[in-house]
């Protein structure tokens, strides 16, 4: 398959160069087997959307807007995902998110882009799936949080601790909420979970001790920062 061949081939260059490596969307049981066995030099990234969807479904129910790269496979699949997240292959998760409008996805095959909405509902889903027991909320927080900072060597990122960004998320675990395309933010105003309910929402964001969101409104002007890595 191509996805193992691609990824094979990379962890060997990697190795050749004696160099560190991200593998982003990771989505196939097969590559996970291979990156299981290499933690040594390989990190590892796949997204809700692979962990949530499931072909064929997903592609009966959401034509083209299911459409991305690499595509959304069989539940074996996802299941071997769930798997990784659990025995720490897995090191972070990533929004992969591809605003594209409903028009644009709106064409026919191979015309239609690929890509979906992801950044909004990235947190939703993932607490509701906590809810279900597939994962714990420290490993939440780990995968979301801090394996991104480290991984990345952000300055002042990825915890809670005197001295770092007071950059929070308060939620709600018990909140119950429909996610809606008219929820997603314009211009794309559109998501493959519409009409998913789920368990856990977020309630307030915190940008560097400043109340930026709270109850789904936006407050003050925009105070976002380039972030700093050493």
């Amino acid at each position: 398959m191509t996805a193992l061949r691609a990824t094979q081939r990379l962890l060997k260059l990697a190795r050749e160069a004696r160099r560190p490596v991200h593998v982003l969307h990771v989505t196939t049981a097969e590559e996970m087997e291979l990156l299981k066995a290499s933690k040594d030099i390989a990190t590892v990234e796949t997204t809700p959307q692979h962990l949530t969807l499931a072909a064929p479904e997903c592609y009966e129910r959401l034509g083209t807007l299911a459409q991305m790269n690499p595509p959304i496979r069989e539940a074996r699949h996802r299941e071997a995902l769930w798997r990784a997240v659990a025995d720490g292959t897995v090191t972070v998760l990533g929004s992969d998110h591809a605003p594209h409008t409903l028009e644009e996805k709106a064409k026919p095959y191979p015309d239609s882009p690929s890509g979906m909405t992801g950044v909004q509902t990235m947190l939703p889903l993932m607490l509701d799936h906590m809810n279900q027991g597939r994962l714990s909320l420290e490993r939440l927080v780990e995968l979301l949080c801090r394996n991104p900072a480290r991984l990345y060597d952000a300055v002042g990122k990825g915890e809670i601790r005197s001295g770092l960004d007071a950059d929070l998320t308060i939620v709600d675990l018990k909140r119950e909420q429909t996610i809606t395309n008219s929820w997603i933010a314009r211009p794309c105003g559109w998501t493959p979970f519409d009409g998913m309910k789920v368990r856990g929402w977020p309630v307030a964001t915190i940008v560097r001790g400043n109340v930026v969101m709270r109850d789904g409104q936006l407050s003050g002007s925009p105070i976002g920062r380039p972030v700093r890595f050493n």
